[in-house]
């Protein structure tokens, strides 16, 4: 209900029709003064959101402490006393997503590379006897300066050698120059896929010759933006597994796997979202033992799944179990090859 002042006159401003008591029984329009504030505008669009009035956090506490209650009460037909759960995952998934790019960022500094089994950190931290040895085993025997040595590294990072792709026949071509120029003699007779992904590997060698790092930080960053999608992407075919993992329990339509799926994404997203923020505490006040806290966290995902399907579809603790497994072994090759698919379409993006 609106908060604005209600009108005097009586004909209603959408329709014309005259309107007897607060609403217009022919479209549904409030009957109130059509001047807003900017503060009104913004708290009702929130209220649309969320139904901030109460149900939206009613329906996050049934939906933590009550797995599985939610999507049976979806399914029985009762619904209007929670809030929706496609607008909810909507809404939650852009909270977690507003966090999550907003205090999560892939640095390529933070990649571990080992040189001789030892990373840049270990090498740094040793004595000077121990890296002279070490060094010595890096260059035939003669023993170099931590100068020397860091020297060293920036070469093998930077070497003009390395190339981000050497697939097919990519490796042998510098430019696209000289890849057209060896298509014209026909020696090559590659097919059109095969020479757009010739040209796009070009292109990246290109791009990111004596930058390895560069291409790393740039293909996660790319593949981070695009979790979003890949979430969604996953919504159907979850279901659809769930549909034939409990294909005969009729009662459960496919919607009825779907409406299951999108409440524990829901609840995947909040779990998610708390590990960030614990993260970050760590990371602020140098709480080691907030890392613990993160993996019972973790842990309580798997957990909270298994209740979810033991509440919803009410089998038996064996075959819930042997199904669970069986979801979630199915579930992870699910992620790996959506993870797959985006990250060829991403490395094409960079």
């Amino acid at each position: 209900m609106s908060h604005l002042a209600q009108r005097k006159a009586k004909d209603c401003l959408n329709c014309g029709f005259i309107v007897v008591g607060k609403y217009c029984y022919n479209c549904g329009q409030e009957n109130v003064e059509p001047k807003e504030s900017v503060w009104h505008l913004l708290s009702h669009f929130f209220n649309d959101i969320t139904h901030f009035d109460g149900k939206f956090f009613s329906t996050l506490k049934i939906l933590l402490f009550k797995p599985g209650f939610l999507s049976k009460e979806y399914m029985n037909g009762r619904r209007a006393s929670y809030l929706n759960p496609v607008r909810m995952y909507f809404f939650t998934s852009f909270i977690f997503f507003l966090v999550f790019f907003s205090l999560v960022h892939f640095d390529s500094n933070d990649l571990a590379f080992t040189y001789g089994g030892k990373t840049d950190k270990m090498i740094n931290e040793m004595p000077d006897s121990e890296l002279s040895a070490f060094t010595a085993k890096q260059n035939g025997g003669r023993p170099m300066s931590r100068t020397e040595f860091n020297g060293y590294i920036d070469s093998v990072k930077n070497a003009p050698s390395v190339l981000i792709f050497e697939s097919g026949h990519t490796k042998h071509y510098t430019s696209r120059a000289q890849y057209d120029s060896v298509l014209k003699t026909g020696t090559v007779t590659d097919g059109w896929m095969r020479r757009y992904i010739n040209y796009k590997e070009i292109d990246i060698n290109e791009k990111y010759r004596n930058k390895k790092d560069e291409f790393v930080r740039d293909f996660i960053n790319d593949i981070m933006h695009h979790f979003p999608q890949m979430l969604f992407v996953s919504l159907p075919f979850v279901a659809l597994f769930l549909k034939l993992l409990y294909t005969r329990r009729k009662q459960f339509y496919y919607v009825s796997h779907a409406i299951f799926t999108i409440h524990f994404y829901i609840f995947v997203f909040i779990i998610m979202l708390a590990t960030i923020l614990v993260t970050k505490l760590q990371e602020l006040l140098d709480w080691q033992w907030l890392a613990y806290v993160n993996g019972l966290l973790a842990l309580l995902i798997f957990f909270y799944l298994y209740k979810d399907m033991r509440n919803f579809y009410q089998q038996r603790r064996g075959k819930t179990i042997l199904k669970y497994l069986i979801f979630s072994f199915s579930f992870f090759f699910l992620i790996a090859f959506l993870f797959a698919v985006f990250g060829f379409v991403s490395i094409f993006q960079v």
